[in-house]
């Protein structure tokens, strides 16, 4: 069976499911769409995607969008033994809330810092709005990070889930150029997160 994952390299969402993929060691192939690639506005791409986002993955006859639902289905359907995603119903509760709130909680304020300081000019840049955006990212960050002064993973002793929607924007976090307020247990986190191969290959790369 063909595995093709539709989506620019760039795209966090798209590096979510890059490093699920990777770290199950699922055989796959990338196909770039969106943002400067385009084709996400045709008819053969919003036939799988009517979103018209990225990514999509595409097995077969059966396509999927939604970077978290992606990551849930690669376990669940290939890897159902996997740590990642585990069997018993409140550990895999307790990974899945931590994903969602990444696109509640941190979405928002992390994407006007990212795009605030990565994609606008200069001078074209709203300072006070950036400033906000990274005071909320911050309170949202404290939020895992209570959990990281606990045990070494989101959700618990070892990598999860739960740590590949917020990991994907935690590289972001300290490679942009501003005063980054402390958040406890994060730093470690994150220099734990360098030292997997998916992570560096996928994630932690420059920002463009």
């Amino acid at each position: 069976m063909q595995r093709i994952l539709w989506g620019r390299a760039t795209s966090s969402n798209v590096m979510k499911a890059l490093w699920a993929l990777e770290e199950l060691g699922l055989p796959y192939e990338r196909r770039d769409v969106g943002g400067k690639f385009g084709q996400t506005d045709t008819p053969a791409y919003r036939a799988m995607n009517p979103t018209g986002l990225v990514p999509t993955l595409q097995e077969g006859d059966f396509t999927l969008w939604e970077s978290n639902a992606i990551c849930r289905y690669l376990c669940h359907a290939h890897a159902p033994h996997s740590p990642l995603w585990p069997q018993d119903p409140q550990a895999r509760a307790r990974i899945d809330r931590w994903m969602d709130a990444q696109q509640t909680v941190l979405n928002r304020p992390m994407g006007v810092v990212f795009w605030g300081l990565v994609r606008t000019p200069p001078e074209k840049r709203d300072a006070a709005t950036i400033a906000q955006g990274i005071a909320d990212t911050a309170k949202a960050y404290a939020l895992i990070g209570e959990e990281l002064t606990k045990h070494p993973y989101v959700a618990g002793d070892r990598l999860t889930l739960a740590d590949i929607p917020w990991g994907v924007h935690v590289h972001r976090w300290f490679t942009m150029a501003f005063d980054r307020p402390d958040v406890p247990g994060l730093r470690a986190w994150y220099d734990r997160l360098l030292e997997r191969p998916a992570y560096r290959a996928h994630v932690a790369r420059p920002l463009e």
